[in-house]
């Protein structure tokens, strides 16, 4: 299984300089893709500073969460609820690597998910939180 963080997810959805890179990464997997909901909310965020940020355009941004939500419904992503046994795991993993990556607490918590709901990877294009991801033991996506 292969855990998708939001940074990954956004890229997928509205062009950006990882867009490419997103998709080349997704032609390559033939296994179940895992979003949690914290993912969800960050992207549905994430589409809407983009339109706030005059990055792109409110229908845009409207196509984007459309387009999304679409790919949850039809099961290319399945949305999993963040475990509460991720929240004890991400607090090790703070303790284990914040102090030497500088990672921060929604990042760590993305990569606690991924672990707690048995992802064998981890799709980021977060560079910090692909080194915590890859000391913890998950396989990361190749860097578009």
């Amino acid at each position: 299984m292969i855990y998708l963080d939001t940074s990954l997810v956004v890229s997928l959805f509205c062009p950006d300089a990882n867009s490419t890179g997103a998709a080349k990464a997704m032609q390559t997997v033939n296994v179940q893709l895992l979003i949690s909901n914290l993912v969800e909310l960050e992207a549905i965020n994430a589409f809407a500073l983009k339109e706030f940020r005059k990055e792109i355009a409110g229908k845009q941004a409207e196509a984007s969460i459309l387009n999304f939500n679409n790919a949850i419904l039809s099961g290319v992503f399945q949305l999993c609820v963040t475990p509460e046994a991720a929240y004890q795991r991400a607090k090790q993993l703070s303790r284990m690597f914040t102090a030497h990556l500088g990672t921060r607490s929604a990042d760590i918590l993305q990569v606690a998910t991924a672990l707690e709901l048995g992802a064998s990877d981890f799709f980021s294009f977060d560079l910090k939180q692909r080194k915590m991801a890859e000391a913890a033991g998950l396989k990361l996506n190749p860097w578009p």
